[in-house]
C-alpha cells in the first residue's frame, strides 16, 4: 500500500503533458493540449489534456481520467505500478514496505462504482428514454459533450442496470455493499437510482465512490445520494474536491456552494477552487478537509432564509477549525448557476470581491431588521452573535469579533468575554406532554405496548434519507414517540440534522446508540419509492395511537365501526393504519 499523501504528491508533481505526449502527438490549443485519441484510434484532435486539472478527456469515445488512469488504460498497468511509474519520472522516491500488504478488500466496490459510472454515462448518450435527461440538460445550457466531460450520466427505470452489471459479473451483494442497489424486505434486489440524472462523486484520488441522482419530473426527494458504504462517507467527502484541491491551494481560498450544478457551472466558467457538501450541512470533517488545503473559505450559498441559515451553520463549523470565513451575497432570486449562466465569471467577480466576514454579515442582517434598537431586541441580537464568537478557534479572530460586537451593541468587552467563556446553558427539557386518550380509552400497561415498531419505521426513513427531517420537524413533535430511546434518537436527529444520520450523534445513551446502529443497518435496504409511503403511514399511526387504543377498548362492534367511519371522513387511510396497528399488536403479543 502506497501512503495516500505520497500518492497525492506524485499526482501533483506529474508532468501530465510530457507523460501522455510520449505516446500521443499533442499540440497546444489555448490552455489545453489536443491530439488524436489513442483509445479509439481517431485521427482528428478530439483528445484533450488539461494540465491545470491534471486530466485527459476524449470528446468522441469519452475516455477520461488522470495521469494514473491514462497509464492503466493505455498500457494495462495496475494502479500501484502506474503510481510508481509516474513517481520515477517525477523524481519522487516511494518508501518500500517490508511487510507484504494484501489486496484491498474494498477493491470490488471501487470496481463496481467505476463500472456503474461508465454505464450511466453511456446511457445518457445512447438511450432513447434518456431524452428527458438530455432535454433537461439543454435547458440548463449544458450540451451533451459538456455533460459527458464532467461525467454526468443517466439511470433508467427498470432492471437494465442490474442486467448490465450481471453481464460484467458484478454480483448483487457487491452492488448492495457499494450502495448501487437496495435489498428489499422480501429479499429481492433493485437498483437504487432510477429515472435520475447521475452525478459521480469521487474521493481525493479521483476514484468514483458514490453518486448523486436528480429526479426528472415530479417526485421526492429531488436529490438522492448514495448511502454510507465502506468506500463512501458523506460527511467526510466534498463534491469536486479531487479536481479543486490544487486550485484551492493555489488560490489559498475555497469557494463553497450548495449544489452540483453550482459547482459545474463555476468550473466551466474557469472558477476551479469550488466544492459543495453532499446535500447535508457542512460537517466538522469536511471543514477540517478544507482547512488542510487553505486558510480561508468564501460561502456562496443562496441569499434566501434557508440559504442564510445554512451559511451561518457552516461558517461556525469552519471557524471551529480555524478557517477565516467570508460570506458572498447573491442577488435575490439568483444562485451561482443561474448568475454565471447569464453573465459568465465576470458576473461573479464583484460578488466574490465584496464578500464580508461571517460575523459582519450577521451584524448587517441584524441591523437591517432593527435588532440593535431597544433592550429586548439587542439581547436577542447578542444571542445570535455569541455562538459565532465562541466558534472562533483562532484567538486573534475571537478578539476582533469581541471588539466588533462590543462597538455595535454597546456592551463592554469584559462582559461579552465573560459571556463567551460560559458554555451555552443546557437545561433538561420538561417531559413531553402526553396526548390524552379519548373518552372511553383504557390505560395500556407498559409491557403491552408495541409502539416501538412504528417508531422504528419512521426513524429508518430519516436514516435512509435525512431530507425527510425538515418535513418531520414541522409535522412530528417528539412527544409522539412513546419509547424513551427512540424519542432521544429523534430529538438528536432534529438537533444535528443530516450529520446525526450520517454518523453516530454524540451524547446518546447506550441504549440509543445501539438503536442507531441497528436501524442504520436496516435503513440501507429501504428503496426510495418506499420512503413517502412509510413516512406517511408511520406518522399517521403515531398520531392516531390514542384513538386506536380507544377503539380497542370498545366492546360494541357497531359502536367501533361507527367511530372508525367518523375518523375515516378526516383521512381515508385511517382504516388501513388501524388494520396495521392490530396486526402489529397481535405479532408483538405472541
Amino acid at each position: 500500500m502506497i501512503p495516500e499523501d505520497v500518492i497525492e504528491n506524485v499526482r501533483e508533481s506529474a508532468d501530465v503533458i510530457g507523460i501522455i505526449g510520449e505516446s500521443v502527438e499533442l499540440k497546444r490549443a489555448g490552455a489545453d493540449w489536443r491530439g488524436p485519441c489513442p483509445f479509439h484510434g481517431g485521427k482528428n484532435r478530439n483528445f484533450a489534456v488539461i494540465p491545470k486539472k491534471g486530466l485527459f478527456y476524449c470528446y468522441v469515445c469519452h475516455e477520461a481520467g488522470d495521469v494514473f488512469s491514462y497509464l492503466m488504460k493505455r498500457f494495462g498497468m495496475d494502479y500501484p505500478t502506474a503510481v510508481r511509474d509516474v513517481a520515477r519520472r517525477s523524481g519522487i522516491v516511494i518508501p518500500e514496505r517490508t511487510e507484504r500488504a494484501g489486496p484491498d478488500p474494498n477493491e470490488p466496490l471501487y470496481s463496481a462504482a467505476s463500472a456503474a459510472h461508465e454505464w450511466f454515462v453511456r446511457q445518457l448518450r445512447e438511450r432513447a428514454d434518456a431524452e428527458a435527461a438530455r432535454t433537461y440538460l439543454t435547458g440548463r445550457d449544458l450540451p451533451l459533450d459538456t455533460a459527458a466531460q464532467v461525467g454526468l450520466g443517466y439511470a433508467p427505470q427498470g432492471k437494465a442496470f442490474l442486467d448490465a452489471m450481471a453481464e460484467l459479473r458484478i454480483d448483487e451483494a457487491t452492488l448492495v455493499s457499494a450502495g448501487l442497489a437496495i435489498r428489499r424486505e422480501d429479499g429481492s434486489v433493485g437498483p437504487r437510482f432510477r429515472g435520475r440524472l447521475i452525478f459521480p462523486i469521487r474521493d481525493q484520488r479521483g476514484r468514483v465512490v458514490a453518486f448523486g441522482g436528480r429526479i426528472l419530473g415530479e417526485g421526492e426527494p429531488k436529490y438522492l445520494n448514495s448511502p454510507e458504504t465502506p468506500i463512501f462517507h458523506k460527511g467526510k467527502s466534498l463534491y469536486n474536491l479531487d479536481v479543486a484541491k490544487n486550485a484551492i491551494r493555489k488560490e489559498e481560498t475555497a469557494i463553497v456552494v450548495e449544489g452540483y450544478f453550482d459547482v459545474i457551472r463555476l468550473v466551466l466558467a474557469g472558477v476551479e477552487h469550488v466544492v459543495a457538501p453532499l446535500g447535508t450541512s457542512l460537517t466538522a470533517d469536511q471543514a477540517a478537509l478544507l482547512r488542510r488545503l487553505a486558510p480561508a473559505v468564501i460561502m456562496l450559498y443562496d441569499s434566501d432564509q434557508a440559504g442564510l441559515k445554512a451559511t451561518f451553520r457552516a461558517g461556525d463549523e469552519l471557524l471551529r477549525q480555524g478557517v477565516r470565513v467570508r460570506v458572498a451575497t447573491m442577488p435575490q432570486g439568483e444562485d451561482p448557476d443561474t448568475l454565471v449562466r447569464k453573465g459568465g465569471a465576470a458576473a461573479l467577480e464583484p460578488i466574490l470581491r465584496d464578500a464580508v466576514d461571517l460575523l459582519d454579515r450577521k451584524i448587517q442582517l441584524l441591523d437591517q431588521r432593527g435588532w440593535f434598537e431597544g433592550t429586548e431586541h439587542r439581547r436577542s441580537a447578542l444571542d445570535r452573535l455569541l455562538p459565532t464568537i465562541r466558534a472562533a478557534a483562532d484567538p486573534i479572530t475571537r478578539e476582533l469579533y469581541l471588539t466588533r460586537v462590543a462597538e455595535r451593541s454597546g456592551v463592554s468587552k469584559i462582559v461579552l468575554d465573560r459571556e463567551v467563556a460560559l458554555q451555552p446553558r443546557r437545561t433538561e427539557p420538561p417531559p413531553p406532554p402526553r396526548r390524552a386518550p379519548p373518552a372511553g380509552a383504557t390505560p395500556v400497561p407498559a409491557a403491552a405496548r408495541f409502539g416501538s415498531r412504528v417508531e422504528d419505521e419512521l426513524l429508518r426513513v430519516f436514516l435512509a434519507d435525512p431530507a425527510w427531517l425538515e418535513r418531520a420537524a414541522e409535522e412530528v413533535p417528539p412527544s409522539l414517540f412513546e419509547t424513551a430511546p427512540r424519542r432521544e434518537l429523534y430529538e438528536s436527529f432534529l438537533a444535528h440534522g443530516a450529520d446525526g444520520t450520517a454518523q453516530l450523534p454524540p451524547g446518546l445513551s447506550h441504549e440509543a446508540q445501539l438503536l442507531w446502529e441497528k436501524l442504520k443497518a436496516r435503513a440501507i435496504s429501504m428503496g426510495q419509492h418506499e420512503l413517502a409511503r412509510v413516512y406517511e403511514g408511520a406518522r399517521l399511526t403515531m398520531e392516531l395511537r390514542p384513538e386506536f387504543r380507544a377503539l380497542d377498548a370498545l366492546a360494541d362492534p357497531a359502536e367501533k365501526r361507527a367511530r372508525l367511519d367518523a375518523m375515516m371522513k378526516t383521512d381515508p387511510q385511517v382504516e388501513v393504519r388501524y388494520r396495521w396497528w392490530k396486526a402489529a399488536r397481535r405479532e408483538a403479543q405472541r
